[in-house]
């Protein structure tokens, strides 16, 4: 069935095998070739069979079924579903506008190059930093607002967060790791080279406590004032996720849900996508005192180790009763090493938090920061490293 026409299928092939490399997938044309040559055993008869021959040909870890199986979705579409596999052979069709995707855009920007993409900020997407980015480019984009951004501004914003040099305050430990320099005696360590020199007396060895990163907490509000700040939130999220620390992430709007395993998926977005299908209230109302109290009861002694620090993102916008707010907030102190709210509202130079619900957060943390551009997200990773910051000034009464 191949003589029909010759060197169509094997190019459709090689530029699907392309388009899932500019997909951020490792193909080269070995797999190519693999490929070609175990679709003359398999047939084009199901699409099933092609769909598993081309995926255990051309992938090698599964993590990317994911956006494998989006990308044969998208080039592999046949006009007559029902006919069999032979409108493979047919040349690829070229179309005026890419159809819509439903997580990854890298998809749409490798199958129709050059070609701009128009629908509306998707939840997750992968980027490369742009060479062509000059430096007062760089520097307008982490000055820019989150909120005012544009689709390609917020990628591009995405890309100089990917490169953002992570840092994180290293804590003492009661467990005990060998040394160089006398400090603490480790006698164990010593009898034990003693023993190994037939008994003679052997130089003592040392021991000093070990360091580990600060665990993370983060809370993010993503109620209809928040989603924006709260979407990029999420991605640096999954990148603090990939750095030592143990992270774990919540989102509440209406209500609590535990994200940290969808988020701990090494593909940004695979992983931002699932969150936005499985949160229920996104962009709706906020209730932030009744979802820290179920974070209060149900997870702090879980996910909240010696030394944790809590990053709370929230505008403090809250419609319900001061009291219980406080209480909870002094509640979710007590728990933890460092408590961080960080606020957008802080863009405003005359900021000032007046409500209520400001009012009673704010005596319950050690620190209010902004986070709206990049360059918020830059003072945020020298505090998470370590950096003094003052305490926030009591609110007006």
């Amino acid at each position: 069935m191949f003589a029909h026409a010759p060197g169509r299928l094997a190019e459709n092939v090689m530029h699907f095998g392309r388009v899932l490399r500019h997909a951020g997938l490792a193909v080269g044309s070995d797999r190519v070739l693999v490929a070609l040559e175990a679709l003359t055993h398999a047939g084009l008869e199901r699409r099933e069979d092609f769909h598993a021959v081309l995926a255990a040909c051309l992938l090698d870890r599964h993590e990317h079924a994911e956006l494998f199986d989006q990308a044969f979705a998208l080039f592999w579409r046949d006009p007559d579903l029902t006919g069999r596999m032979r409108a493979l052979l047919l040349p690829r069709v070229e179309t005026n506008t890419p159809p819509p995707v439903s997580e990854n855009r890298r998809l749409a920007d490798a199958l129709f190059p050059g070609r701009p993409v128009s629908p509306p900020l998707p939840p997750a997407d992968e980027l490369e930093l742009d060479a062509r980015l000059t430096w007062s480019d760089r520097e307008l984009l982490r000055k820019a607002d989150f909120e005012t951004m544009t689709a390609d501004e917020f990628r591009r914003a995405r890309q100089l967060m990917s490169s953002l040099r992570l840092a994180f305050e290293p804590l003492r430990t009661r467990r005990l790791e060998p040394a160089r320099r006398p400090g603490r005696a480790d006698w164990r360590a010593t009898l034990h080279q003693m023993g190994r020199r037939g008994g003679d007396l052997a130089a003592p060895c040392w021991s000093r406590p070990r360091l580990q990163p600060a665990p993370l907490v983060l809370l993010a509000d993503i109620s209809g004032s928040m989603s924006r700040y709260s979407r990029m939130l999420l991605h640096f999220a999954h990148l603090l996720g990939q750095a030592p620390p143990r992270v774990e992430s919540f989102v509440f709007g209406t209500r609590l849900t535990r994200t940290t395993r969808w988020l701990r998926h090494r593909d940004p977005d695979v992983a931002v996508s699932r969150v936005t299908r499985a949160v229920r209230d996104w962009s709706g109302g906020t209730r932030i005192a009744e979802c820290l109290r179920e974070f209060n009861r149900r997870w702090a002694r879980r996910v909240l180790p010696g030394g944790a620090t809590v990053l709370l993102v929230t505008d403090g916008l809250e419609h319900g009763g001061r009291e219980e707010l406080a209480f909870e907030m002094e509640r979710l102190r007590k728990s933890c090493r460092r408590l961080l709210w960080l606020n957008p509202l802080l863009r405003y130079a005359g900021f000032e938090p007046r409500a209520g619900g400001m009012r009673a957060m704010l005596p319950h943390v050690d620190a209010l920061l902004p986070v709206h551009n990049l360059e918020s997200l830059e003072q945020l990773v020298a505090v998470l490293g370590g950096r003094e910051v003052q305490p926030p000034a009591p609110a007006a009464r």
